[in-house]
């Protein structure tokens, strides 16, 4: 989904809609500003824009108004539409991408689904729409055929690091220990302080009894990249381990 820069006051932006030579953007990316500080109002913007002529511009406009009014049904309907509409095939592909990404937001998985493998239809050799849709099939809990599509991803990049992450989250859910660590290995293989595939192999250590070597993966995290994700689950994790065990109530005195 496209990424929205700071906006100022929202009438100001709504004058800039009807104006695009105002600080040098045009309608569309006034139109995306709006989103920011006032989406109902850039929503509005964008359908009188849609009603004037404005074409695809101003319905992805609608669509990215509404993921942030979190109308998300209506806005993947809407990129489906314009996916089915657009030109280039690479076109087809990033719209019905951003259609399976609002799917997935409404946590629909099925209709993410088949977006994504739309998108994949037009633009196969895009690791990333593998690794969007292998997201649907974790969604459903199909852990294999989110493995089979993470591993597809792999044969296209493989020295993604972030893949590997996921498909042993995915080989985990699925009991498949061995393979799980072994893609936890390789993505330290390829970046040995990355914080999400220390944070796993902190979670298979202890899994395995080994909890000293858990809490060094969990405090490396939180060591060296403090403010990510990981190092707040990190956090918890280490947080659980120093709590003291619970003691057992005392035995009363038999009378």
């Amino acid at each position: 989904m496209a990424a929205l820069m700071a906006a100022g006051p929202a009438l100001a932006q709504a004058t800039a809609l009807d104006d695009p030579s105002i600080g040098g953007r045009n309608r569309y990316d006034n139109c995306l500003l709006l989103i920011r500080s006032a989406p109902q109002n850039a929503l509005n913007a964008a359908t009188d824009w849609e009603k004037a002529g404005g074409g695809a511009s101003a319905q992805h406009c609608e669509a990215v108004a509404l993921v942030a009014l979190r109308r998300y049904a209506d806005a993947a309907g809407k990129l489906d539409d314009l996916a089915r509409n657009a030109g280039s095939s690479a076109e087809r592909a990033d719209l019905y991408d951003q259609a399976g990404n609002a799917w997935l937001l409404g946590r629909n998985a099925n209709n993410a689904q088949s977006s994504f493998t739309a998108a994949i239809g037009f633009s196969g050799r895009d690791p990333d729409l593998y690794l969007d849709r292998a997201r649907s099939f974790a969604l459903k809990k199909d852990w294999l055929s989110a493995e089979n599509d993470l591993s597809a991803a792999l044969k296209i990049a493989p020295s993604r690091i972030d893949i590997f992450v996921l498909r042993a989250s995915a080989r985990h859910a699925m009991g498949k220990k061995a393979d799980a660590r072994a893609d936890i290995d390789q993505a330290l293989k390829l970046s040995p302080s990355n914080a999400e595939a220390l944070e796993m192999r902190g979670d298979f250590k202890m899994e395995a009894g080994d909890q000293a070597g858990a809490k060094a993966d969990w405090q490396a995290v939180v060591s060296q990249s403090p403010r990510s994700n990981a190092a707040a689950t990190a956090r918890d994790r280490l947080n659980l381990l120093n709590q003291p065990a619970p003691t057992k109530p005392a035995t009363p005195a038999k009378p």
